[in-house]
This record gives C-alpha cells, structure tokens and sequence, in this order.
C-alpha cells in the first residue's frame, strides 16, 4: 500500500541502546522491535566486543532484517540500534543509522533521534574545511564535528561538537570503550534510562525495557549527558539551561500508548483529550467511534463524558504491508479501503461522531467519511483531538510543507466541505495542554507546540569554528 494513503505526522525515527550484556544486539534488535512504530524505513543496529564496531542496517522492517545469522555477527556486550522512518531527504540506505565510521581517534557509532536546524550552514562549513560526506542526513554533520574537535576524552568531543548544533537531539553514541546518551537542553524528543541485570538500557520510550524485562529508572532531563564506560555510570549537563520544550505531539499521536514521559502516562492523556474534546466540540449523536488504532483512547475519553455509546465502527486490518499491487483506478479510495473497514451494523441510520488525533492534508478524512456515508451513515460528524496543525515542524518529525497543510489556508467549516463532514470540530491549544498535563488551568509551558501555533522555540541558524582531529584508529566491520 502506497504512503500516500498514511495522512499522518510520522516520527522519523527511535534508538536503542545496551551496556554491560552478553546479548546485547539481541536485546537492541528487540528494544527496536518495541519501537518500530516511530520508523519502518529501515533499521540498524552497531555492536562492539571492546576492541572493534560491528555494525549491519538494511531498508525494512526489524524482524526481517535481523535475523538469527546477523544477531550472530553482531558480538559484544554493548549496542546501539536505530529504527528510522523516510523523510524529505531521501530513503536511500546510505542514510540508515546508526552511522559508524573510523577516524584518528577511533570508531564511533551514533543513533539520533531529531533534527538539526543549522545541519546545512554546518555542513557547507565543514566541506569548505575539507570533509567529506557519505550520506545526507543532519546526523552526519555530528560526527565531522566529533571528528574535528581539538579536546581530549570522547565526552568532550561530543560536548564540543552538540554545542554547535541547534535544533533537536536525543543521541546515543557508540565506541569500543563507552555507550553515551545525550539529549538536546529542549529536550525536544524522548530518551529514557533503566538498567538491566548487570547493566544500563535507554530507549526512546519506556516500553521497550518491558520486553527485555529491564527496569523503567527515568526519563534523561533536557541538557543532561549520561556516560557509561567501565567505571560505571554518570551523568552530567554540559549544556545552557533552556525552557524544557517537549514534543506535544508524542502524547496526541506518535509514542504507544503504554509510555509515560514526564510522569504522564500517554494513554490517560489520550482519553483526556477526548473528554475535552466532548466538553469543547459536543454534539447531539448516536454514536462515537475512532480511526484505528490513533483515535481508540480520545474516542473512549469523548464517549465517556458525552454518554454517547462508543463504537469499534471501523476495523483496521494489521496485515498490511508497506508495498501492494494496486488495482485499476475503477476501485476507488482503494488504499483506506485496504486499511479500514466498516461495520455497517453499527452506522447504518446513525448519527456518527468519528474521532481522530490529527488532519494533515485532509485526502484520508475524505476517504474515510465517504466510506462511513457508503455505510449508511446518517449524518457523520468529524472530531480532533489536537489543534489544528498549520505549521510543519523542525525538529524530528517527517510533515509536508505549510502549503499541503489543509488548515494552513482553509477554516474548519471550509476543511468540512472539502472532506464532506457535516461538521468538524478541533480540540483547543488549550485545551491540548490543559488535557496533557492533567491540570485545571491551560498550563502551555514544558511542551512545544509550533506544528499548532507557529511559535519555533530554536532559530534556524548558527555559526562557529572548530580544530582539527587528532587520534589513533580501530577498524569498524561492516556486513
């Protein structure tokens, strides 16, 4: 099935990481299975015995790239992995991570989670120094820096080269000798400790530890740095104090609904933005159901304080691939239809109310209503549990530009026409931040919330300079 049918923001990507296990890449390849939902575009996973990086990544899905002969030359007791979803830049391999390469001081893999702001200003410095570039991602401008940096220990290296970059990070970084997760002082997007047996986990969402049975310990604060190495653990923020700026969209739409970031448990927040989207955009219906799977617990939160009776009144097939031979242009809306079906018992003659997390371009909404109406839905009544989403963002999630955002240029009642609803109704930014954090008062600290206001807590520029590298070698395999 073509992406053109997926109307979404998608996350482009999530990391793992292990220290301290004998299974290490196992444990990574099941932590990025837990993850695969922020990226199906490819994955990778770099391992180390303690003497040199192995590393193997591929184009799809976890659970067909490693299997049980790739886990097996993925040796050592420490590793990083990486799931990513495509982006503007390109799905070429070459952009797959973690990205591992050798310079004087030795190997190094790095997994990233984000989006530099000033990666092209940087780049273009860089190259007029000499570097050279083997792929396109923003990532990769971390690693030159690394590399150029005139300080001594790796951490300061790392230091050196984050403080020039802007924008968004939660990196994890790989060397024979040490695993090191940073997160940027906006703390952007998630990263997550815990331990495991005899060592550390970090993951970009809590619910990963639970498949490899490690243990939740707390969420990386903005700024903060955690090394681990044969002395043990540490920590430490080397980085200017900024107003922490989470994504608020993780808890609308893009982290599973079992994670709890910040002490916030996702799911409870997603049926609190359905109660304040009954309480700010209700209406007289027979019945509330969701767009599978984003929309199940807004939809329960909305039937909750309606009273209106909740619904599993489409069905979402799980079988799906990413790719599927297409008929002609005679089966129309062929790719929804793929996707969802109707149950017809519960929306003939009734007066729905459908609740999603988001509308984007508005080309899925249609599809979906004119599926519902086909049904014999009498009236069909459309309902967001977040704003509307008029900006694209910058930092780490993959969206169209502002001109393809239907609420950019077009009012709710002009989007209702378009997707053919009889109504359409959006949850308030406040309400947004108010249902999120749980609290009484409208709240809108903490969280960024630029795809909705427009309001960009980091510019989009920077410039400094650097030193040269300096360092012995250690050789990386690849496979």
């Amino acid at each position: 099935m073509s992406q053109y049918d997926d109307d979404h923001f998608h996350d482009q990507c999530g990391v793992f990481g292990v220290f301290g296990d004998p299974e290490a890449a196992n444990l990574t390849y099941l932590g990025l299975h837990s993850l695969q939902h922020r990226g199906q575009e490819a994955a990778g996973i770099a391992s180390t015995d303690g003497r040199q990086l192995f590393v193997h990544k591929a184009s799809g899905l976890v659970q067909d790239i490693f299997t049980n002969d790739v886990i097996a030359q993925l040796p050592g007791t420490r590793a990083i992995g990486h799931v990513r979803y495509s982006t503007a830049g390109g799905s070429h391999l070459k952009n797959a991570q973690p990205i591992a390469v050798d310079y004087r001081d030795g190997s190094i893999a790095v997994g990233h989670n984000g989006n530099l702001t000033n990666a092209e200003q940087l780049r273009a410095e860089l190259e007029e120094l000499g570097s050279i570039f083997q792929t396109t991602s923003d990532t990769e401008v971390v690693v030159h820096l690394i590399a150029r940096s005139q300080k001594t220990t790796l951490q300061d290296k790392i230091i050196d080269a984050l403080r020039r970059v802007e924008g968004a990070y939660s990196m994890l970084f790989l060397t024979p000798d040490a695993l090191i997760a940073v997160r940027d002082p906006w703390g952007f997007r998630p990263l997550c400790l815990g331990t495991c047996k005899d060592g550390f986990v970090f993951s970009s969402e809590p619910p990963a530890f639970d498949l490899i049975a490690a243990e939740y310990v707390r969420d990386l604060e903005p700024g903060e740095m955690v090394v681990v190495d044969s002395a043990g653990l540490r920590t430490l923020k080397p980085f200017e104090s900024k107003p922490s700026k989470m994504c608020i969209f993780e808890h609308v739409y893009f982290a599973r609904p079992d994670s709890k970031f910040g002490g916030v448990v996702v799911y409870e927040a997603r049926k609190r933005l359905g109660r304040m989207l009954a309480d700010e955009q209700g209406i007289a219906a027979d019945v509330v159901m969701p767009v599978p799977d984003s929309g199940v617990a807004a939809a329960l939160g909305y039937a909750e304080r309606s009273g209106i009776p909740f619904e599993l009144g489409l069905i979402r097939s799980h079988y799906v691939g990413r790719t599927f031979i297409e008929p002609s242009a005679s089966i129309r809306h062929f790719g929804v239809r793929l996707k969802l079906s109707p149950v017809r018992a519960c929306i003939a003659g009734k007066r729905v109310v459908v609740v999603d997390d988001s509308i984007v371009r508005g080309t899925t909404s249609r599809k979906i209503v004119k599926m519902l109406r086909d049904a014999g839905a009498k009236e069909v009544h459309m309902r967001i549990s977040s704003p509307p989403t008029r900006w694209p963002c910058f930092y780490g999630i993959d969206t169209p530009s502002r001109s393809e955002l239907i609420a950019s240029s077009h009012t709710p009642a002009e989007i209702a026409k378009y997707i053919t609803s009889d109504t359409l109704g959006y949850l308030s930014v406040e309400g947004l931040h108010r249902a999120v954090r749980g609290d009484s008062e409208p709240a809108t600290s903490g969280y960024c919330d630029a795809c909705f206001t427009g309001k960009y807590p980091v510019p989009f520029a920077g410039e400094q300079e650097n030193g040269p590298p300096t360092g012995k070698h250690l050789p990386i395999i690849g496979f």
